[in-house]
């Protein structure tokens, strides 16, 4: 037999509902352990059911080693924006976040296999399945090392936008203040490059290409070498765009992100990753008649 206490007692082991623990208890005779075993596998079929399910909302997550030389970013998808912003799925992201910055996987597929000191990752995550119910997915993460100098990291909007920027200096505390505004312009500005030198010279070539076909074909056509002035403003403009350091800095749009490198002296941006929570995914689309239809039926 068993108690009320053990019913508790399993659910805080297990972070399964009451009535599944009581459930379990039930059929294992009041053994605890067999009604773990038996909850891991009813979580196992659970998740099962969940993974044909779209998950495309989620959080994106940070981490910062004490002495800033390690950085990570980790974007984890769920079903809903409701689960996303509970306590118990952003402690699950930012356990995510930290095991990356200490374990330096290669990839997703190798951060599922770790050993968490509980079981892996991957049993990590369906532990969390059964829990809170929907589909979870870890999609992607960005980790950086520096020695000679600094990372830093901004999340905004409570996990929609994540920046990791690489920093190399020689007074970590003095480029602190730098770095994290720096990683909140990168966070609002959306630059894909660091300088001109990272851009696809096809792209911009491509880019010569139409602009070039745009200027000779106005109402009034202009001479070749005031054509050629016009293209390559246009592609400065281009730059400006695209590469953080030729972006006018967000804080001071007078400068450039490049000319406050600059300016600040002892510093240079070495890299940066920059995640939009769900960007590139399926969202889910709902059909409330279908769904009312289908409850009527039933």
């Amino acid at each position: 037999m068993f108690t009320a206490k053990d019913v508790m007692a399993l659910r805080e082991m297990s972070g399964a509902g009451m009535m599944d623990c009581k459930k379990a208890l039930v059929e294992c005779d009041g053994d605890m352990d067999k009604a773990m075993d038996y909850l891991r596998e009813k979580s196992l079929a659970a998740s099962a059911k969940k993974a044909s399910r779209i998950a495309a909302e989620g959080v994106v997550s940070s981490y910062v080693s004490p002495d800033s030389k390690t950085g990570v970013i980790a974007e984890v998808n769920c079903e809903t924006d409701f689960v996303a912003k509970t306590d118990d799925f952003k402690a699950l992201v930012d356990t995510v976040a930290k095991l990356v910055a200490e374990k330096d996987p290669q990839d997703v597929d190798a951060l599922m296999a770790m050993d968490t000191g509980d079981g892996t990752v991957a049993e990590m995550i369906t532990r969390a399945v059964a829990k809170i119910g929907e589909k979870i997915t870890i999609r992607r993460f960005a980790r950086s090392h520096v020695e000679g100098g600094m990372v830093d990291c901004y999340v905004h909007l409570g996990g929609k936008i994540g920046v990791l920027v690489e920093i190399a200096c020689e007074d970590v505390a003095a480029a602190k203040p730098v770095a994290h505004d720096i990683a909140m312009h990168i966070a609002a500005a959306k630059p894909t490059c660091l300088s001109k030198a990272d851009v696809n010279q096809d792209d911009v070539e491509h880019e010569r290409k139409i602009l070039r076909e745009q200027a000779m074909n106005e109402p009034k056509p202009k001479p070749a070498n005031i054509i050629e002035k016009m293209v390559e403003g246009r592609i400065e403009k281009y730059y400006k765009e695209v590469c953080l350091l030729e972006q006018p800095f967000v804080k001071e749009p007078d400068i450039s992100v490049g000319k406050l490198v600059e300016r600040t002296g002892g510093i240079q941006v070495l890299g940066f990753y920059r995640f939009e929570m769900g960007e590139g995914l399926q969202k889910r689309e709902d059909n409330f008649a279908e769904e009312v239809m289908g409850q009527m039926k039933k």
